[in-house]
């Protein structure tokens, strides 16, 4: 890795350093869901949501047994709870269905699954797996961006891509964590924390 991408990981680590996923879960199927709901939203907001719905719907057969205007009125809060709720009912079939119940650990049988797309797969396999990626949502692409790192115009994929190739292997899933919270905590999309960054002189949006 360069100078600066060795300077930009250094600064994580010290502000930082134990940078993980805030989203709760007990299981990979709790956890997939959690990922899915959390489009959009906050984590925050997505754990509310989760430890109700999960009370009494903890598994892939009772999830699947929820009527769809139930499950809407209980992920409302989230946003976008329509097109959640039908893409979830139509996941726990097909797992039921295909996958015996057990959530898939391949990557392209999870992103054939409804709501299940390759920021959400990442996410879910490297945090339940521990398989080495970089999940690009808004907070990571804002900070490849402003850091120069990924151009504005490249898609997640690309940005994805781009990281990958400038980052070392072995730090993919901690740097992905990283990212998200200093963009979460400091970073922000309006008024972020510049005076007190020490990697600005990197930051197109700085300059």
């Amino acid at each position: 890795m360069n100078k600066k991408i060795n300077d930009i990981l250094s600064y994580f680590d010290k502000l930082v350093p134990y940078a993980k996923c805030e989203l709760n879960y007990f299981d990979d199927f709790s956890l997939l869901i959690a990922i899915i709901l959390s489009a959009q939203t906050t984590d925050k907001k997505v754990n509310l949501v989760t430890k109700q719905l999960f009370l009494n719907h903890e598994d892939v057969y009772k999830l699947n047994n929820i009527s769809l205007e139930d499950l809407i009125k209980i992920i409302h809060p989230l946003g976008l709870a329509n097109n959640k709720a039908k893409n979830i009912k139509k996941l726990c079939k097909i797992l039921i269905d295909d996958y015996d119940g057990q959530v898939p650990k391949d990557f392209n049988k999870l992103t054939s699954l409804p709501g299940v797309g390759i920021k959400t797969a990442n996410v879910f396999l490297s945090e339940y797996y521990h398989i080495p990626a970089i999940a690009v949502d808004t907070h990571v692409k804002r900070i490849a961006t402003r850091l120069n790192l990924a151009s504005e115009s490249d898609t997640p994929l690309k940005v994805e891509q781009k990281l990958e190739k400038l980052i070392d292997k072995q730090f993919w899933i901690k740097t992905h964590h990283q990212m998200i919270f200093f963009g979460r905590y400091h970073c922000h999309a309006i008024n972020p924390k510049c005076s007190d960054c020490q990697i600005k002189k990197y930051c197109n949006y700085y300059k």
